[in-house]
């Protein structure tokens, strides 16, 4: 997967692999969508993840105050 994302041309991958049909490379590059978010979520910052955001007053009260 870190090639083609690399090279972005699964036909270039699938030549490097010696694969003599383009199916056979595209096997490779599916993941299990459980996996790919396990990855994502590993390389996503905590400060960055889903969750409830709590606007502190202060932010609120600059809020307010440009409307």
């Amino acid at each position: 997967m870190i090639v083609l994302q690399s090279t972005n041309d699964i036909r270039k991958v699938s030549l490097w692999l010696g694969h003599s049909d383009l199916a056979t490379t595209e096997i490779y590059t599916r993941a299990d969508p459980t996996e790919k978010l396990e990855a994502l979520n590993a390389i996503v910052p905590p400060e960055l993840r889903r969750g409830s955001f709590r606007p502190s007053d202060k932010v609120i009260a600059m809020l307010k105050a440009k409307l």
